[in-house]
């Protein structure tokens, strides 16, 4: 047996991403936040963003930023720190507002506008897009013949689980071409599969809820026993402890919202040391 032949295969690329957006735009705080309001909030999105870039930074970890229009225009220079750095820069829409409570020509309009801006800002093409809060599912498929007619290479927009705000559990687990083989590549979080069902493993408050003992071995489950790369998200607001605290919530919603924020730090440096990871281009778009 020759040398080459006994070398270990290299661990599998797994895609670290963040969804770009500020602790008052997520869509649980909807009907307690105005749009109106926005801009006259307390903005922490640049300094958690600097303090992403430099975990990442320090675990050699490349990574794909998917951003709202709204905060690339009014942080260029986050933008401009998030390309240099080696990242990939990718959509998360304009203004956070989902696919589905959109109409077909207002989407179109969202995801065109939010594409020109990054591209502009970022100086490179913008090859993906992630519906805010996985928006995308069984009632709204057109809404990927719009991406790729706008031109994005790929979403990851549809989530294959059971959700009371979101969710397609019937969807494909891995990578999957929706409209064949020439069109978009939907690429959804991961999950695992136990009891017929689809079980988050991707990140997320599922993340943060859970022991991270847990969500390792999942992702080990499906780089090592299913042989697939994982996709894995969190957001800036996560690790951010000392956010804004919003009252007059419900209980559901203030727990998923703040559990264990003081926590994420260090396990998205255990991520880092635990598994190797990359963009989302160079896992799903290039080819061997």
């Amino acid at each position: 047996m020759n040398a080459a032949a006994m070398d270990p295969a290299p661990p599998i690329r797994n895609a670290m991403t963040i969804d770009v957006e500020d602790y008052f735009q997520v869509s649980a705080f909807a009907s307690h936040i105005a749009r109106a309001s926005w801009s006259q909030r307390e903005c922490r999105v640049e300094a958690n963003v600097e303090r992403i870039l430099h975990i990442l930074n320090e675990g050699g970890v490349k990574a794909t930023f998917f951003t709202l229009g709204w905060i690339a225009e009014r942080y260029p220079a986050m933008v401009a720190r998030i390309v240099a750095c080696g990242h990939e820069l990718a959509s998360h829409g304009y203004g956070h507002l989902r696919v589905s409570d959109q109409k077909r020509a207002a989407f179109r309009d969202d995801i065109v506008r939010s594409k020109a801006i990054l591209e502009n800002l970022g100086g490179h093409r913008v090859l993906g897009y992630r519906a805010p809060s996985f928006s995308i599912g069984e009632a709204n498929l057109w809404a990927l013949d719009e991406l790729q007619n706008a031109g994005y290479r790929y979403s990851s927009s549809i989530y294959p689980i059971r959700h009371d705000h979101y969710g397609m559990p019937h969807a494909p687990r891995f990578a999957f071409f929706p409209n064949g083989a020439d069109g978009l590549l939907e690429v959804p979080i991961t999950t695992v599969r136990l009891m017929w069902r689809n079980l988050p493993a991707g990140g997320g408050g599922y993340f943060r809820l859970l022991p991270y003992a847990v969500s390792r071995r999942m992702m080990r489950a499906v780089n090592h026993g299913e042989g697939r790369a994982a996709v894995f998200y969190f957001h800036p607001w996560e690790l951010d402890p000392g956010q804004p605290r919003q009252r007059h919530i419900d209980f559901r919603t203030r727990f998923r919202h703040y559990v264990n924020l003081d926590r994420m730090d260090a396990r998205i440096r255990a991520l880092t040391r635990d598994f190797s990871w990359d963009r989302m281009d160079r896992i799903f778009l290039e080819r061997p």
